[in-house]
């Protein structure tokens, strides 16, 4: 039988059958061991084949190939990683200016994985009714710089409503994933999109103002016939996973623009004379931000280790 994974709890998947019904299904242990190096081999939005037993349990056989997904190094095992979802239409990263800070870093570490994966990727800046003047300059300096490079970006408040009409009609016919820093505000934006899922809003922490996680688990909701929404639990950083130095600089779309008038071909544009990446940095076409942050992406490569956004 073959279905859709549309729930991931650890080691109970939840699939949806062709008939709509849905089916709780686990994998084998060996199942790990087929040269898939991750923490979840199996990933919300996978579609499969599972047998169905005898004694009513179910088990995954295959995973039919993806389209595409979004991975992260996992936190604690570097040589894994960690698939947020797959087969997915368009994702949504959820950042904030304030309340709590998403880093520059954090963005541009996930939007290069999301090019190295072919997901397409809108920058969602929310809680824009809770920033004060330096940060609506912060908003609308990040959201230029963005939209500069060819990243969509939306401006939303769950609690005035903000956005919420966009980015219903950016998701209608599509399976999105929202993603994002604990925090932030995704449940809340799930809930202003759809409010008949009971999605858990979760509260501030006051102390460091970061977000106490809500969402424990991943999982995929249909809110409207054909539209879905993939809802994941919050990331406290993003480590990158499974890319080689030289390619890094491809999946800044600016960087990679700009590498065909570097003087050599193999040009990891950090010091090497005619780099046309560096000339546009020196000249103000190229963001600090961005190529800090391609800097950290070259330095995890560099000491083998993952690092939190900074």
């Amino acid at each position: 039988m073959q279905g859709t994974v549309i729930r991931s709890s650890g080691s109970v998947y939840g699939v949806r059958a062709a008939d709509g019904s849905l089916v709780d299904c686990r994998v084998k242990g060996n199942f790990r061991l087929k040269g898939i190096r991750s923490t979840n081999p199996v990933a919300v939005g996978d579609h499969v084949v599972f047998d169905m037993r005898e004694d009513g349990t179910a088990y995954i056989t295959e995973i039919l190939e993806r389209k595409n997904y979004i991975v992260r190094k996992a936190s604690n095992l570097s040589k894994q990683s960690h698939i947020l979802a797959a087969n997915l239409d368009l994702c949504f990263l959820v950042v904030t200016i304030s309340h709590p800070a998403t880093a520059t870093t954090f963005i541009d570490r996930f939007l290069a994985s999301a090019e190295a994966y072919r997901v397409p990727v809108a920058i969602v800046f929310n809680k824009t009714d809770l920033y004060n003047e330096s940060e609506r300059e912060e908003l609308e300096y990040l959201t230029a710089l963005y939209e500069s490079i060819g990243y969509r970006c939306l401006h939303t408040s769950a609690a005035e409503e903000e956005g919420i009409e966009v980015l219903k009609e950016m998701m209608t016919g599509k399976v999105s994933l929202l993603a994002g820093n604990s925090g932030v505000g995704k449940s809340s934006l799930v809930n202003a999109v759809a409010p008949e899922i009971a999605a858990k809003v979760g509260e501030i922490s006051r102390t460091h103002d970061t977000g106490m996680h809500t969402t424990t688990y991943t999982e995929m909701f249909e809110f409207m016939p054909g539209s879905y929404i993939v809802d994941t639990p919050g990331v406290k950083g993003f480590g990158t996973y499974d890319m080689e130095i030289e390619e890094i600089s491809h999946y800044f779309v600016e960087f990679f623009e700009l590498s065909k008038d570097c003087r050599y071909g193999n040009c990891t544009h950090t010091h090497e004379p005619g780099c046309a990446v560096l000339e546009a940095l020196e000249r103000g076409e190229i963001a600090p931000s961005r190529y800090q942050s391609y800097l950290s992406m070259l330095e995890d490569k560099d000491e083998g280790k993952y690092r939190a956004s900074e």
